[in-house]
């Protein structure tokens, strides 16, 4: 019987999976510079193509800026870039179901996010809340749950679920943002659920996350019945 050759991730690609990990928990603010490629060969302990290599994905997905003579900038959200993902075609059943996954998944991590977190994590998600604004700021709360869960499971599952969901989601914030109305039911629903891992109440954190998602789930019913 034939053997199958195991593939591994380049050198490249695991330094690039980091940075954008790094980036997206918010340990590199938009705005802030990176370290130097020198810097970063040590702390990776790699070769200088690695870490351009590595750059050169996160510029192609919009995260970074590579200004010249000066380094490698932290890039506000590209809603562009979002809107040009492979995703973009999805049929309204596929979004309902996928929808449907995260649901049940993320009302789980709320749960873990509020019996894990620790006092650094409330602070991120207190900067996430009233610093960040719009789509960033709800992909950076919705991210930096399923990272104080601790399931690493359950945080590539929400990956996969998000990734397709990404040009829906963009399109509802751009949504709610022609309602105040709406746009304070969301933030307010943030809000508590925050207050509900804050306390380390995970029944409520739960509850929360479910009332949350279904009132998106709602008005995402409304956007598509608009089109």
């Amino acid at each position: 019987m034939a053997i199958e050759k195991i593939e591994t991730k380049k050198v490249s690609h695991i330094i690039e999976e980091k940075l954008e990990e790094m980036i997206l928990d918010g340990q590199y603010q938009i705005g802030e510079k990176l370290p130097s490629v020198r810097m970063l060969c040590e702390s990776f302990g790699v070769g200088r193509s690695a870490i351009r290599d590595a750059i050169t994905a996160l510029k192609g997905k919009g995260l970074v800026e590579v200004k010249q003579g000066e380094g490698t900038y932290v890039k506000a959200f590209d809603v562009h870039t979002l809107l040009g993902s492979k995703y973009w075609n999805l049929y309204e059943k596929d979004i309902q179901e996928l929808f449907q996954a995260r649901k049940i998944v993320e009302v789980g991590l709320a749960e873990l996010a509020a019996n894990h977190r620790s006092e650094k994590d409330v602070e991120d998600l207190h900067y996430i809340l009233t610093v960040k604004k719009g789509w960033e700021s709800d992909f950076l709360f919705h991210q930096k749950l399923a990272c104080i869960g601790g399931n690493t499971v359950l945080m590539q599952f929400i990956d996969f679920i998000s990734a397709p969901l990404k040009q829906t989601l963009v399109k509802f914030h751009q949504y709610i943002q022609n309602s105040t109305e709406k746009g304070s039911i969301i933030e307010a629903q943030h809000r508590n659920i925050f207050q509900a891992i804050k306390e380390r109440n995970s029944k409520k954190a739960s509850e929360e996350m479910l009332v949350h998602l279904t009132t998106v789930e709602d008005m995402l019913q409304e956007t598509s019945t608009m089109e």
